[in-house]
């Protein structure tokens, strides 16, 4: 997904587009505190083992690692707390219709800002298997060494 120029990318799930097979994506905004807002402009954010799930209708993140802010005077929020998702009903059901499938589950791509407010890319993915990721990290690699010779063979012309 391209950058807009009103968008400013805070984290990445790297981990993810090797880990897991994505399907489908959703921007999501996402219910924060005051000072956890603060933290993430300093880019003090971890995606790392997050994921999302349905409970009561609504779509939460867990596991998502948003750092304290060092200068908040009141009783800083735990940083690994369940932050609630802002989706619209038909979207909240969507979603869960298809996490139901076995193998699916919902996980962060990367968390940025949109205009000032905080949103969320959301994907809808299977886990690859083993053998899987060992096929395209062999395709990542075949295509870097193509890239290579065509551009020395560029140059040697």
């Amino acid at each position: 997904m391209a950058e807009d120029k009103n968008e400013k990318t805070i984290v990445t799930n790297r981990k993810a587009r090797h880990e897991y097979e994505i399907l489908d994506r959703i921007e999501a905004g996402i219910a924060l505190i005051g000072s956890e807002v603060k933290s993430l402009r300093e880019g003090k954010a971890n995606l790392g083992d997050a994921f999302g799930r349905v409970r009561n209708n609504e779509i939460w993140i867990t596991d998502m690692h948003i750092s304290v802010y060092d200068k908040t005077s009141i009783q800083p929020p735990d940083p690994l707390r369940e932050r609630k998702l802002l989706l619209h009903r038909p979207e909240i059901k969507k979603l869960a219709r298809k996490i139901e499938e076995k193998g699916l589950t919902l996980i962060p791509l990367r968390v940025y800002f949109k205009n000032k407010l905080v949103k969320i890319e959301l994907a809808v993915a299977r886990g690859k298997r083993k053998y899987d990721k060992k096929a395209a990290i062999a395709e990542r690699d075949a295509r870097r060494d193509i890239d290579r010779e065509q551009k020395q063979f560029k140059y040697k012309l």
